[in-house]
């Protein structure tokens, strides 16, 4: 993958020197010009897809993947019942995981927003977390893949909870998620 983003990379970079630049910059189009090889490593590139209604995203980063799922589409209100159109969901991502080969263990960790107190919010979080291993593990059958859940509560917001000190809907919906974090094999 790192060297087929390179690849890219390096692309995207001859095409933006082949092109010609504007009459007013004073170049001509038969101008010539040295050419300099340059290369250079590429350390560590992350990327992330998501939803365009932003409930599920996946972010890349070098090996690490982490899938994170809004509990607006995993779960109902203050439950941890994986809800029906959310196995759907996680059947998909883990037969991405049995396609990434993943080394080493699964963490899936369950957070929520800032609303109720911190130990519910803990509590919460983890039989969430709790939850989605359960349908995973079911899922995975036959895979030697270890899972560990844990519950973060509101401790690790992906977004402020307020705005302008102003609870903000969209980004306290944001913070309700289940994050599935492995590294991949292949």
């Amino acid at each position: 993958m790192r060297q087929r983003l390179a690849r890219i990379v390096w692309t995207a970079s001859v095409l933006l020197l082949a092109a010609s630049p504007p009459a007013s910059a004073g170049v001509r189009a038969d101008d010539v010009f040295p050419v300099e090889d340059i290369r250079h490593q590429v350390e560590n590139i992350r990327f992330t897809v998501e939803s365009l209604d932003a409930t599920e995203s996946e972010t890349r980063d070098d090996r690490t993947v982490t899938v994170t799922l809004t509990s607006d589409v995993l779960f109902a209100v203050d439950k941890w019942e994986v809800t029906g159109a959310a196995r759907t969901r996680l059947e998909r991502i883990a037969q991405n995981i049995r396609t990434d080969a993943p080394e080493g263990v699964i963490e899936i960790a369950g957070h929520t927003d800032d609303q109720g107190s911190d130990s519910y919010n803990r509590r919460l979080s983890e039989r969430r977390a709790e939850a989605v291993r359960g349908v995973l593990i079911k899922l995975l059958a036959g895979q030697s893949v270890p899972f560990k859940a844990i519950g973060h509560g509101e401790a690790k917001p992906r977004v402020p909870n307020m705005v302008d000190n102003r609870p903000s809907a969209k980004n306290r919906a944001l913070n309700r998620r289940v994050e599935i974090v492995y590294e991949a094999g292949r």
